[in-house]
């Protein structure tokens, strides 16, 4: 029992008695099939506050010969899976936190204090065996294999941290890769490997030949899916325990997603939710919003738009295979975004190739990135917003058309107007305010077609819903007839709030007024008794 070799289960037994706890568990029952496979090298990586280290105290404490955690898990979902028993503290564990070693290494060499630390433990254990004073951590896990055949299970927390803290210490980083390929690869004492960090761990140059690693990363998690946040299931529980609005939730924190769970949660940022009782934002990292504004400034072609287009509610397709997977090397602007899906700043949809923003929460990052200069003119749209959304619910048609005037001006050297795909984007833009008391939805099913955009309050607000239809080079009445005849208002039948209309057209030949609009409530149909 010990820091590095067979730590005990402290870690996770304060998790289970925290005033939060959701059982995940059965990503247990994911590694129990890896061990001694030829996929047992598994590489998790997620953004920060998504519950990594967690995950790995579990593992710990439930492989970890140093403890007994039978009780902990006692009435946890991996205890009714049938090889429960057969691997519960039955492994020599080896719990390595980078972090923690790049910290205090200082002057010396990472890797070799990282030995000298974890050898003192296995000294203590398997003293009898390892007789030379100048043997490696590798070479000694050789020997116990050969003499014991025992077989050891590492767990590896912040394993990319120095390639994100010491991004250009190139040297420092062949050392660690060595390390880590001679400790692990082809190694015949290891029953398995589960490494977590921020960034996947393939294509850095000559030396990404950890290629026996499984990744599993924010663009698909594969197995792990269900454990890489919470689930919006696990989430209504906690809404109903702690009486707080599912929906309203649901903007803050959702919008994560894969191709099996289509709505993952941020974990830490809906517990803060739940125990603090307010919606806020609490997602916080050392990648801050002062990291972000360096990526959302870098020049590449196209990379400013595509910002623009998903603050506006839009996707963006994107080529997430040339990634290199670190921080410094970007050859495009879909290099930049791919980070910043690692990173949790977007979300990914792996079946259509797109990106977006995921929530309420990520927004208000993006804003804090560009408060501080660089997007003046985006910013002066995102202001003005809340008049705009207040002369829409006040159906004042001009003055809503003069807004969209305005804020058309200001974005137009970044998003022009193609379509109207890029006038539901510039017009997301605009109403950026709404999104404090509305759900944004585009292309939304309603009636005989798709809805362009529908505002929909979240519950309790007391707004009107919204039904948006742009044209573009044709009128705003023709945009409320389509809003009649194909009976969009349909997709609202449950709502019992009021409706607005609202028809919006772009003459792209009107120079002086492009923007006109129509709004109209709608009248619902009386019940038939």
């Amino acid at each position: 029992m010990g820091i590095y070799l067979n730590p005990e289960n402290e870690g996770f037994w304060e998790a289970v008695r925290s005033k939060i706890y959701v059982d995940k568990t059965g990503l247990i029952a994911c590694t129990n099939e890896l061990i001694n496979t030829e996929q047992k090298f598994v590489c998790v990586s997620r953004p920060r506050r998504f519950g990594k280290s967690m995950a790995l105290k579990m593992l710990a404490a439930y492989y970890s010969r140093g403890c007994d955690s039978r009780e902990l898990f006692k009435g946890r979902k991996i205890e009714k899976e049938k090889d429960f028993q057969e691997h519960l503290n039955k492994y020599d564990v080896i719990f390595l936190n980078m972090q923690q070693f790049l910290i205090e290494a200082k002057d010396q060499r990472v890797t070799e204090y990282l030995e000298q630390e974890v050898l003192d433990e296995i000294r203590e254990e398997y003293g009898e065996l390892l007789k030379r004073d100048d043997i490696g951590l590798a070479a000694a896990l050789r020997k116990i294999y050969a003499k014991k055949k025992k077989k050891f299970i590492l767990l590896i927390d912040e394993w990319d941290c120095i390639m994100r803290e010491r991004q250009k210490s190139e040297e420092l980083q062949k050392q660690y890769f060595d390390f880590l390929r001679n400790l692990l690869k082809d190694q015949p004492y290891v029953a398995l490997v589960y490494m977590t960090g921020i960034l996947p761990v393939k294509k850095y140059g000559e030396h990404s030949a950890l290629n026996m690693f499984w990744e599993y990363s924010m663009t698909d998690q594969y197995v792990f899916e269900e454990y890489t946040g919470f689930t919006e299931n696990e989430v209504k529980a906690l809404c109903g325990h702690f009486n707080m609005d599912f929906a309203e939730t649901g903007s803050w924190y959702d919008g994560y997603m894969f191709r099996k769970y289509k709505h993952i949660y941020n974990p830490r940022s809906v517990v803060a939710a739940m125990s603090c009782q307010n919606f806020s934002n609490y997602w916080t990292s050392t990648e801050v919003y002062d990291a972000l504004k360096v990526y959302m400034d870098m020049d590449f072609d196209g990379l400013r738009t595509d910002i623009v287009r998903m603050l506006g509610g839009g996707r963006v397709r994107i080529n997430i295979r040339s990634f290199r997977n670190d921080m410094r090397n970007f050859s495009t602007k879909d290099d930049v975004l791919t980070l910043l899906i690692h990173l949790g700043y977007l979300g990914y949809d792996s079946e259509t190739k797109e990106t977006f923003i995921p929530n309420k929460e990520i927004i208000m990052e993006f804003e804090n990135a560009m408060s501080t200069g660089g997007w003046a003119e985006v910013m002066r749209v995102l202001k003005a917003s809340d008049k705009l959304l207040e002369d829409t619910l006040l159906c004042d048609e001009s003055s809503v058309a003069e807004g969209l005037d305005k804020a058309h001006m200001e974005v137009a050297s970044i998003l022009a107007y193609n379509d109207e795909n890029s006038l539901g984007c510039a017009i997301g833009l605009a109403y950026y305010s709404a999104r404090k008391d509305y759900k944004l939805i585009r292309e939304f099913p309603g009636g005989r077609g798709f809805a362009d955009v529908i505002f929909l309050p979240l519950p309790h607000t007391g707004k009107p819903a919204l039904v948006v239809e742009l044209k573009y080079d044709k009128s705003a009445e023709a945009a409320i007839k389509q809003i009649k005849d194909r009976k969009y208002m349909q997709a609202l039948e449950s709502y019992a709030g009021e409706i607005l209309l609202v028809g919006i057209n772009y003459d792209k030949d009107n120079a002086d007024k492009p923007h006109s609009c129509i709004i109209e409530k709608f009248e619902k149909p009386a019940r038939r008794l």
